[in-house]
């Protein structure tokens, strides 16, 4: 039986403040991820705690460690308590993390607080999406994704402006106790998100699912036969290494490891760097504003982009032109033609790693379609956390003027890898779910 207009109408609007809240914590998240490349130069130029540059890398890797931790245990943690719980914990946990942060006194006691939030803020992206790809209005669950990506990068620019408007008059301490605040959304969350109707389901609460379903306008996932065993994980992910796969795997896997490099290496740096190149810490955090709306633009034109020249070749071109911009980053242009390649690099670099997965995803089998994206996204994880570390390294070692160049040769380092892998596979039709990985796995 079809719902009715006004039923309908009234789902879709509840189905949007479900997807509104989402988008907000994802926003929170990337405020916490961004805020601490943004309060960087100040924290280095300042000497707070004696930073060095080198231990500024190790700190920008905590995070991102946190976030390999916190995404790969999201999933198991998500199906004992539900999604709902699990975004709450997070953003709780990512925003008590930052009063660490505000309140520490030493380098360690920093990094503690880094390493907590990462955990936090790798939990809570890949639950979010699950979220509103359960409730997205009927036959946009792909655009609602989308939308909901964008609010990463709103928090990228709201870290600058935060950093800009408090670092310098008030301290970098008062940046990080902005980032607790998100603490004062967790009750809203907790109130006004309903659970999951995937979760609802796998729980046997069907009822209770069907009635938020109904309400929702939503559509109720279908109860999976029986769950998958850890020999059958197991045997999945053997397969991405038989008949002659390994090669592909591996190219996918290096791909995926110097596109997040490249992203995080980038996110964590690019103010100090700008720094180092003579602009004004104000004209830095701009960058900052203008990269992160370059990623906007990105993540809405990428998908078509892909759909009309194929997803691999799209991943490798943009690595190709990131690559480019990343390196001219280290040419002092003037402030004008230098902005323009700042948002041109956040369109190309924030995308082109999501090209990584969807290629991935158009090129397995649909049985092992979410193994293959799962750990080309996992084994991507370990470039995120050598990236800032990489910058650290270079700054303290004094070729700081090279950061750039490395981060351009890990960008053509990606292009090569996904072009290579892309020849030697065939293109496979994905499946209707496919998205939903695709967008996980970010």
């Amino acid at each position: 039986m079809s719902s009715s207009p006004s039923l309908s109408a009234r789902g879709g609007r509840l189905a949007l403040v479900v997807v509104g809240l989402c988008w907000l914590a994802v926003l929170f998240d990337g405020l916490d991820m961004f805020i601490y490349g943004s309060v960087l130069p100040h924290l280095l130029e300042t000497k707070t705690f004696g930073l060095t540059a080198d231990q500024a890398g190790d700190l920008g890797s905590y995070a991102t460690f946190g976030m390999l931790v916190g995404a790969l245990t999201a999933g198991t943690v998500a199906d004992r308590i539900g999604r709902k719980k699990l975004m709450v914990g997070c953003v709780t946990l990512f925003s008590l993390a930052s009063a660490i942060c505000a309140l520490s006194g030493s380098v360690a006691v920093f990094g503690l607080g880094r390493t907590l939030a990462g955990i936090g803020l790798g939990g809570l992206l890949p639950t979010a999406i699950s979220m509103v790809s359960d409730y997205a209005p009927r036959g946009r669950g792909a655009l609602i994704i989308g939308a909901l990506m964008t609010a990463h990068h709103a928090g990228g620019i709201l870290s600058a402006y935060v950093a800009k408007w408090l670092v310098e008059p008030v301290g970098w301490r008062a940046a990080f106790w902005v980032c607790v605040l998100p603490l004062l959304f967790a009750p809203v969350l907790a109130k006004a998100l309903p659970e999951s109707l995937s979760f609802l389901v796998a729980q046997g609460r069907t009822e209770e699912a069907r009635t938020l379903a109904a309400r929702y306008d939503a559509e109720l996932p279908a109860a999976k036969t029986g769950g998958q065993g850890a020999a059958d994980r197991w045997n999945a992910l053997l397969n991405l290494f038989r008949a002659g796969e390994w090669s592909q795997t591996v190219l996918y896997w290096l791909a995926s490891f110097g596109g997040l490099l490249l992203v995080y290496g980038v996110a964590t740096w690019l103010p100090t760097l700008m720094r180092e190149q003579g602009y004004a810490l104000g004209s830095a955090l701009s960058f900052v504003v203008v990269f992160n709306l370059g990623g906007i633009v990105g993540m809405l034109v990428a998908g078509r982009a892909a759909d009309r020249f194929g997803a691999p070749r799209i991943s490798a071109v943009w690595f190709a032109l990131t690559a480019a911009g990343v390196y001219l980053l280290s040419v002092h242009l003037s402030t004008g033609v230098t902005m323009l390649v700042v948002f041109l690099t956040g369109v190309f670099l924030n995308s082109a790693q999501t090209m990584i997965y969807a290629t991935v995803s158009l090129r397995s089998t649909p049985d092992n379609r979410a193994t293959a994206v799962g750990w080309t996204s996992g084994m991507g994880r370990f470039g995120a956390v050598f990236g800032p570390w990489l910058g650290g390294q270079l700054l303290a070692s004094g070729n700081g003027d090279f950061g750039f160049t490395a981060f351009a040769l890990a960008g053509l380092s990606s292009m090569v890898f996904i072009g290579v892998a892309a020849l030697r596979s065939p293109r496979r039709t994905p499946s209707s779910n496919g998205d939903q990985e695709l967008a996980t796995a970010h």
